[in-house]
């Protein structure tokens, strides 16, 4: 699709008039014409409003004259995966799992290879090949050449290491001593737990990148799900594919 395209599109699946569109991103309903006509295309500042508006990339925006891939995994990026600044914007070069609300959250090569090849591994990949390609795929991007000037010293680590010392000290019966927390996107990992009166409710947003993990029981057919962020820990139990959830623990830091 061409920029005029795309912004028509957009437009009109929000149910937004040209006049609407131009005074939600302060433009005149001629600017926009222009835009849908072909005639023009907004300028920097135009698309950075435009993508915050509509939640797409300026990529998505130009027509996709580009792919997108994560500069920290390596990951294909599209839209509904892309990760997002400290202010909500969305940040065209990280992924979701990678970078959440400003945050880089791995600031280990190691770690976020090891994350990797478990998706990795199976699909076309043996897992010796899947950590060949990561050690040599993530070297060639840009947050890994840039490591030192990105990170923030091991603080991110250092609360990780925080969530998981308060995690253990909850002491949940037969629950797998938790060793450690990666980037989940809430969309994944937002199960509706049911209440006594029949009705079943999420506590997650679908659109926020949270700290968690699996662990498996041993013996059973079951999994601890770990989920947490600066303000809560959510502790469950969910059958194979996140069936039949139980909510074993909701607590506010």
């Amino acid at each position: 699709m061409t920029t005029q395209e795309v912004i028509y599109d957009l437009r009109t699946k929000n149910g937004l008039s040209q006049d609407d569109l131009a005074e939600k991103v302060f433009v005149t309903r001629q600017a926009v014409s222009r835009w849908e006509n072909g005639d023009t295309v907004p300028n920097t500042e135009t698309l950075k409003l435009l993508s915050n508006l509509f939640k797409v990339s300026i990529n998505t925006l130009l027509g996709s004259p580009r792919q997108l891939y994560c500069q920290c995994c390596g990951m294909p990026l599209d839209d509904a995966i892309i990760g997002r600044n400290a202010d909500h914007s969305l940040n065209e070069d990280y992924c979701k799992w990678c970078y959440a609300d400003g945050t880089y959250t791995y600031d280990n090569m190691d770690d976020l290879i090891d994350v990797c090849v478990k998706h990795m591994a199976g699909d076309g990949f043996s897992e010796e090949q899947a950590r060949a390609y990561m050690k040599q795929r993530l070297p060639e991007l840009d947050y890994w050449k840039h490591h030192e000037e990105l990170s923030d010293g091991g603080r991110f680590d250092a609360f990780k290491a925080q969530l998981i010392d308060e995690i253990n000290a909850l002491g949940i019966e037969g629950m797998p001593k938790v060793e450690s927390l990666n980037a989940l996107v809430g969309a994944y990992v937002n199960l509706a737990y049911p209440l006594p009166g029949g009705a079943a409710v999420k506590f997650l947003d679908d659109g926020t990148t949270y700290l968690g993990t699996q662990l498996e029981i041993p013996g059973g057919k079951r999994c601890y799900g770990v989920v947490a962020n600066v303000d809560f820990i959510l502790i469950c139990t969910y059958a194979e594919g996140g069936a039949d959830p139980e909510l074993v623990l909701y607590k506010k830091r």
